[in-house]
Protein backbone atom coordinates (compact mmCIF):
# COMPACT_ATOMS: atom_id res chain seq x y z
CA UNK A 1 0.00 0.00 0.00
CA UNK A 2 1.41 3.37 -0.95
CA UNK A 3 2.04 5.94 1.72
CA UNK A 4 -0.32 8.41 0.03
CA UNK A 5 -3.18 5.89 0.03
CA UNK A 6 -2.52 4.97 3.66
CA UNK A 7 -2.47 8.65 4.63
CA UNK A 8 -5.76 9.23 2.78
CA UNK A 9 -7.41 6.35 4.69
CA UNK A 10 -6.08 7.72 7.97
CA UNK A 11 -7.21 11.28 7.26
CA UNK A 12 -10.69 10.26 6.15
CA UNK A 13 -11.52 8.21 9.23
CA UNK A 14 -14.48 9.58 11.12
CA UNK A 15 -12.54 10.19 14.33
CA UNK A 16 -9.86 12.29 12.65
CA UNK A 17 -12.38 14.47 10.82
CA UNK A 18 -14.49 14.86 13.99
CA UNK A 19 -11.40 15.83 15.96
CA UNK A 20 -10.38 18.40 13.32
CA UNK A 21 -13.86 19.94 13.35
CA UNK A 22 -13.77 20.05 17.16
CA UNK A 23 -10.39 21.77 17.20
CA UNK A 24 -11.49 24.37 14.66
CA UNK A 25 -14.73 25.09 16.51
CA UNK A 26 -12.83 25.19 19.81
CA UNK A 27 -10.37 27.73 18.46
CA UNK A 28 -13.19 29.92 17.16
CA UNK A 29 -15.04 29.55 20.47
CA UNK A 30 -11.87 30.55 22.32
CA UNK A 31 -11.64 33.75 20.29
CA UNK A 32 -15.26 34.58 21.04
CA UNK A 33 -14.74 34.01 24.77
CA UNK A 34 -11.52 36.05 24.77
CA UNK A 35 -13.33 38.93 23.13
CA UNK A 36 -16.24 38.56 25.56
CA UNK A 37 -13.89 38.69 28.54
CA UNK A 38 -11.65 41.51 27.34
CA UNK A 39 -14.39 43.67 25.75
CA UNK A 40 -17.49 42.98 27.86
CA UNK A 41 -16.56 41.58 31.28
CA UNK A 42 -13.25 43.25 32.14
CA UNK A 43 -14.24 46.92 31.49
CA UNK A 44 -17.02 46.91 34.14
CA UNK A 45 -14.78 45.01 36.59
CA UNK A 46 -12.01 47.53 35.97
CA UNK A 47 -14.49 50.38 36.47
CA UNK A 48 -15.65 48.88 39.78
CA UNK A 49 -12.03 48.61 40.90
CA UNK A 50 -11.34 52.28 40.18
CA UNK A 51 -10.66 52.34 36.45
CA UNK A 52 -8.08 49.55 36.43
CA UNK A 53 -7.41 47.93 33.05
CA UNK A 54 -6.06 44.48 33.85
CA UNK A 55 -4.21 44.17 30.55
CA UNK A 56 -2.10 47.21 31.47
CA UNK A 57 -1.07 45.83 34.88
CA UNK A 58 2.53 44.78 35.11
CA UNK A 59 5.88 45.23 36.81
CA UNK A 60 8.87 46.56 34.92
CA UNK A 61 11.81 44.29 35.65
CA UNK A 62 14.35 46.06 33.46
CA UNK A 63 14.24 49.47 31.89
CA UNK A 64 14.47 49.93 28.16
CA UNK A 65 17.90 50.40 26.66
CA UNK A 66 19.00 51.62 23.25
CA UNK A 67 19.23 48.04 22.00
CA UNK A 68 16.39 46.29 23.89
CA UNK A 69 12.82 47.06 24.90
CA UNK A 70 11.88 47.02 28.59
CA UNK A 71 11.34 43.69 30.34
CA UNK A 72 7.83 43.74 31.84
CA UNK A 73 6.10 41.09 33.92
CA UNK A 74 2.52 41.43 32.60
CA UNK A 75 0.45 39.87 35.36
CA UNK A 76 -2.67 41.74 34.18
CA UNK A 77 -2.66 39.80 30.92
CA UNK A 78 -2.32 36.63 33.00
CA UNK A 79 -5.39 37.63 35.04
CA UNK A 80 -7.35 38.13 31.79
CA UNK A 81 -6.19 34.72 30.54
CA UNK A 82 -7.25 32.99 33.76
CA UNK A 83 -10.69 34.61 33.56
CA UNK A 84 -10.92 33.50 29.89
CA UNK A 85 -10.06 29.96 30.95
CA UNK A 86 -12.65 29.87 33.73
CA UNK A 87 -15.38 31.11 31.39
CA UNK A 88 -14.43 28.62 28.64
CA UNK A 89 -14.38 25.73 31.13
CA UNK A 90 -17.77 26.77 32.53
CA UNK A 91 -19.27 27.06 29.03
CA UNK A 92 -17.93 23.64 28.03
CA UNK A 93 -19.23 22.17 31.31
CA UNK A 94 -22.69 23.56 30.58
CA UNK A 95 -22.62 22.15 27.03
CA UNK A 96 -21.51 18.69 28.19
CA UNK A 97 -24.08 18.75 30.99
CA UNK A 98 -26.83 19.57 28.51
CA UNK A 99 -25.70 16.87 26.10
CA UNK A 100 -25.57 14.31 28.92
CA UNK A 101 -29.13 15.17 29.92
CA UNK A 102 -30.27 14.71 26.34
CA UNK A 103 -28.51 11.37 25.99
CA UNK A 104 -29.60 9.92 29.35
CA UNK A 105 -33.30 9.59 28.82
CA UNK A 106 -34.60 7.49 31.64
CA UNK A 107 -36.33 4.40 30.45
CA UNK A 108 -39.78 3.87 31.88
CA UNK A 109 -39.97 0.80 34.09
CA UNK A 110 -41.81 -2.05 32.42
CA UNK A 111 -45.53 -1.93 33.10
CA UNK A 112 -46.94 -4.56 35.42
CA UNK A 113 -48.69 -7.35 33.51
CA UNK A 114 -52.46 -7.00 33.24
CA UNK A 115 -53.14 -10.46 31.86
CA UNK A 116 -52.11 -14.02 32.53
CA UNK A 117 -52.45 -17.33 30.72
CA UNK A 118 -55.17 -19.78 31.73
CA UNK A 119 -53.46 -23.03 32.77
CA UNK A 120 -56.25 -25.09 31.20
CA UNK A 121 -56.99 -23.53 27.79
CA UNK A 122 -53.89 -21.32 27.44
CA UNK A 123 -55.96 -18.23 26.57
CA UNK A 124 -55.07 -14.81 27.96
CA UNK A 125 -57.33 -13.68 30.83
CA UNK A 126 -57.27 -10.70 33.22
CA UNK A 127 -54.71 -11.09 36.00
CA UNK A 128 -57.33 -10.85 38.79
CA UNK A 129 -59.81 -13.28 37.19
CA UNK A 130 -61.24 -16.01 39.45
CA UNK A 131 -62.62 -18.03 36.56
CA UNK A 132 -61.49 -18.34 32.93
CA UNK A 133 -63.91 -16.62 30.55
CA UNK A 134 -63.08 -19.08 27.78
CA UNK A 135 -63.18 -22.51 29.42
CA UNK A 136 -64.90 -21.65 32.75
CA UNK A 137 -62.19 -23.37 34.83
CA UNK A 138 -61.93 -22.06 38.40
CA UNK A 139 -58.55 -20.39 38.95
CA UNK A 140 -56.55 -20.49 42.16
Amino acid sequence: MSMLKEFKEFAMRGNVVDMAVGIIIGAAFGKIVSSFVSDVIMPPIGLLLGGVDFSDLGVQLKAATAEAPPVILKYGVFINTVIDFVIVVFAIFMMVRGMNRLMKKKEAPPAAPTTKECPECMMMIPINAKRCGHCAVVLK
